[in-house]
């Protein structure tokens, strides 16, 4: 007989960003989450609380990004310096594994990290789950990163990774199979994209766990019209963690309102459940039933779209690639590069039929 999973409650712990200049400067953030963890029992009160996710930054902030504009670090800098030469697992994750093992609960956060076994000269920005053992069962490495970021994605060392993992699914787009549901993972940027959310609940994803976003989307109310979109696109559930207010420097006495909060929790029929209303420390909490999305899919005709897709089809859609893979294997390129590379794929694009020339465009240039 097939186990049943009870309906229990999801948290979308949003928190806000001490400080980072150094790497001892991110226990700080990592004492304000377990302090925001200790301080959810009062949350437990009706069904428990079996998973947590963290905003993408809760723990090292976006330092990297702010002190390549700021002081001109490198990625190496970075690593040596701020501490983005960590793994998943390690030191960080073991603090949150320590919260997971009391609760009793899985853990969804983020870090910027390396993969030696991958290439040691670069971090990738990885999405982990933590089980109520301590254990990290599952690490997505983000697909679709800001143009100013400067880790590296899976397209980038596409043949190392294809090479160590396999051209799959579970490469890319891994999902946790465990007591409380199907868990995927995307990070900020990746919720812009349709493919990443889909190629999730392809490999079986019933919960999609995002991490974070930036105030020029939430501003625009992008971020909760596409979360929506998400999660009835796959009918799954989708707990979406904003960061928190930012102390953008060591003498900042007020916090930046850079992110956007609003961190929310959203059903498989696009329903936002829950959501939390401000930009500081706070949570977004919610049931989720997992029985229930298993039925609305086997039994819905209207409103349960996967099984509609016409996949002969839509492949033709990708069949030429746009952003090549390997691109940046030999070395990460610097912020107008990457402007660069994006420049050129929308030359490309014009030429393939797929945009057209607007009258503020030169012959020369497209910016």
């Amino acid at each position: 007989m097939a186990r049943i999973i009870e309906p229990y409650t999801a948290v979308a712990l949003q928190t806000t960003l001490l400080n980072v200049r150094k790497r001892e400067d991110v226990k700080k953030n990592l004492r304000n989450i377990t302090d925001a963890i200790d301080g959810i029992h009062y949350l437990r009160a009706d069904t428990p609380v079996r998973l947590l996710n963290l905003a993408e930054g809760a723990i090292q902030t976006f330092v990297d990004t702010q002190m390549r504009h700021m002081a001109g670090y490198d990625m190496k800098r970075a690593m040596s310096e701020l501490g983005f030469d960590t793994t998943v697992p390690g030191p960080e994750t073991e603090v949150l594994a320590e919260k997971a093992r009391k609760y009793n609960m899985y853990i969804v956060g983020q870090l910027r990290a390396v993969e030696p076994e991958i290439d040691d000269r670069y971090y990738f920005n990885i999405g982990f789950i933590i089980d109520p053992k301590g254990e990290v069962i599952l690490k997505y490495h983000k697909v679709q990163t800001f143009v100013m970021e400067p880790s590296v994605t899976p397209i980038d060392l596409y043949d190392k990774l294809v090479a160590l993992k396999g051209n799959t699914l579970d490469t890319f787009f891994p999902v946790a199979d465990t007591d409380i549901g199907k868990i995927g993972i995307m990070i900020c940027n990746d919720i812009h994209y349709p493919e990443v959310a889909r190629g999730l609940a392809m490999n079986g994803a019933e919960i999609i766990c995002c991490c974070g976003d930036v105030i020029n989307h939430m501003s625009r109310d992008w971020t909760p019209t596409i979360l929506r979109a998400r999660a009835v696109d796959n009918n799954a559930y989708v707990i979406f963690t904003n960061s928190g207010s930012w102390y953008l420097t060591p003498e900042s006495t007020d916090p930046a309102e850079v992110h956007g909060g609003q961190s929310m929790i959203i059903d498989y029929t696009g329903n936002i459940m829950s959501r939390f209303p401000g930009q500081g420390t706070g949570y977004a909490i919610s049931v989720i039933d997992v029985e229930a999305l298993r039925w609305w899919r086997e039994n819905v005709f209207t409103g349960s779209w996967i099984k509609d897709l016409r996949t002969e089809i839509y492949k033709l859609i990708y069949e030429k690639p746009i952003f090549s893979k390997n691109r940046y294997a030999q070395r990460i390129p610097n912020d107008e590069e990457r402007k660069a590379t994006l420049r050129e794929n929308v030359k490309l694009m014009v030429e393939r039929g797929i945009y057209t020339r607007s009258f503020y465009s030169t012959n020369k240039n497209v910016k």
